[in-house]
């Protein structure tokens, strides 16, 4: 009995096409993942890299594990073990090792969530006070624009405020 592959065709907007270019080795981002401290620009930087090759569906889990005997299945493992390979290639030494027998980006991704996207009160003070005392001095004005920039993005994306509609949301948004 000869086998067969089903032909698939599948469309360079579906998350599971891969391109020529989607390989193991290849390093979506140069930030490390080391804990703590820069998860939150490791992973703004990643979901970045994911979003541009389409691939944010493994990680979020909007595109599902096909059933078993799905012709699809094997096209979704292959898309599974790339995105999981571009995670692993970004994090620390001690990290990876954390992480090298897992077989599901999706929970990779949520486990270094949970551990590492914690709201650091100190961080937050911490910027506050770099915004409050950054000057100028011998920066050029591009400079000290982008370097304040980055400290207000980064308050920013760690504090969030409520969006509820209310008096009191709406008081916090004009603060804001």
């Amino acid at each position: 009995m000869a086998s067969h592959s089903v032909s698939l065709a599948i469309d360079f907007s579906d998350p599971m096409y891969l391109h020529p270019s989607d390989t193991p080795g290849t390093n979506l981002v140069t930030e490390q993942l080391v804990g703590n401290e820069n998860y939150g620009v490791w992973s703004r930087a990643m979901l970045i890299a994911l979003r541009a090759k389409n691939k944010t569906g493994f990680i979020d889990g909007s595109c599902e594990k096909p059933s078993e005997n799905s012709p699809l299945l094997h096209q979704w493992e292959r898309c599974n073990a790339i995105v999981l390979s571009w995670i692993m290639n970004t994090v620390s030494k001690e990290l990876f090792n954390g992480i090298v027998y897992s077989t599901n980006a999706q929970s990779v991704w949520k486990d270094l969530k949970e551990r590492f996207d914690k709201i650091n009160g100190s961080r937050i003070f911490s910027i506050h006070r770099e915004i409050g005392s950054l000057v100028q001095g011998n920066m050029t004005i591009s400079v000290y624009f982008t370097k304040l920039r980055q400290l207000w993005d980064e308050y920013a994306s760690l504090v969030t405020l409520p969006s509820c509609g209310c008096a009191t949301s709406r008081a916090y948004l004009e603060h804001d």
